[in-house]
C-alpha cells in the first residue's frame, strides 16, 4: 500500500463509518486500495502509559503486528498483517493503529457455546485440538475468549483463526498448565467435558485430570469477573442485588 494511505489512516478511519466493535479500542472495516481490512485504532494512553509506551514499551498496535508475523512463522492462523501506524505528539505516543485484512469467517467460538448448532460437539473438540496446537507451538493467548476465536467451515473440517494479538505470550506450556487456558470461555461443565476429553487425549493427560482443572479454571475466572461487576455497582452507589 502507498504510504499516503498510512499517514491519512487518522482521517480515514474517523469518515468511516463500518465499526464493528467499539469498548476501549474501536475497530472498522475499511476498504483501502481495493483491500478490505480490518482496522483497529488503540485508545489513546493517559500520559503517564504515553510515557511508558514511548520509552520502556512496546505499544499494542506493535505487539499486535509483530505476534501477527509470529504467528505465521509458526503456521498458526491469523489474519494478514498489513501495518502497525504509530503517531507521536510532544514526543510522546499517541493514535496507534494496527490494520489487517479482513478475514472471512462464519461465526466464531462464542455462537456454539450459545447457540444450538447441530455440530457444536465436533466443534468443540476441534477447537480443543486447535488449543492443544497452539500450546505445542508454545503460544499462549492472554485473550482467549470467545469473540477472539474466529470459526470457518472448510471441506476438511473448521479453520480457527485467533485475534486480538497484543497480549500473548511465547513459551513452553505444559499440559497441566494448558487447560487454564480454557478459562475465559463462559463454557458449561458438559461443553468443558467435550474440551477436556479431546484436550487429554492429544495431550496424554488424564481425562478426568483435565476436566476437573478446565472447571475450576473457568469456576475461579467467573467468580473473579462477577466479583468485579458487583464491586463496579456498589462504587457506583448501587446496592441492589441482582436478579
Amino acid at each position: 500500500m502507498l504510504l499516503s494511505t498510512f499517514k491519512a489512516i487518522r482521517t480515514l478511519f474517523s469518515n468511516d463509518q463500518h465499526t464493528i466493535h467499539k469498548a476501549r479500542n474501536e475497530l472498522k472495516i475499511i476498504e483501502l486500495e481495493g483491500i478490505q481490512t480490518v482496522v483497529k485504532s488503540f485508545k489513546v494512553p493517559h500520559l503517564l502509559n504515553r510515557i511508558v509506551y514511548t520509552y520502556f514499551r512496546k505499544s499494542k498496535a506493535y505487539k499486535s503486528y509483530h505476534n501477527a508475523l509470529r504467528l505465521q512463522s509458526l503456521a498458526i492462523s491469523t489474519p494478514e498483517p498489513i501495518a502497525l501506524i504509530e503517531f507521536f505528539e510532544s514526543g510522546l505516543l499517541a493514535d496507534s493503529y494496527f490494520i489487517s485484512e479482513y478475514f472471512e469467517y462464519d461465526f466464531t467460538i462464542r455462537t456454539p457455546l450459545l447457540e444450538p448448532l447441530t455440530d457444536r460437539e465436533e466443534i468443540f473438540s476441534a477447537f480443543a485440538a486447535y488449543t492443544y496446537g497452539l500450546h505445542q507451538a508454545g503460544v499462549w493467548h492472554l485473550d482467549y475468549s470467545p469473540g477472539n476465536i474466529l470459526i470457518k467451515r472448510t471441506e476438511d473440517g473448521y479453520l480457527f483463526s485467533i485475534v486480538d494479538i497484543n497480549r500473548m505470550e511465547f513459551r513452553e506450556i505444559s499440559a497441566l498448565e494448558g487447560c487454564e487456558n480454557f478459562n475465559k470461555l463462559w463454557a458449561t461443565d458438559k461443553e468443558l467435558v467435550i474440551m477436556g476429553r479431546e484436550y487429554a487425549k492429544l495431550s496424554g493427560l488424564d481425562e478426568n485430570l483435565a476436566i476437573r482443572e478446565m472447571q475450576r479454571h473457568n469456576d475461579a475466572n467467573k467468580q473473579t469477573k462477577n466479583f468485579k461487576k458487583r464491586l463496579k455497582r456498589v462504587l457506583k452507589g448501587d446496592f441492589s442485588t441482582p436478579a
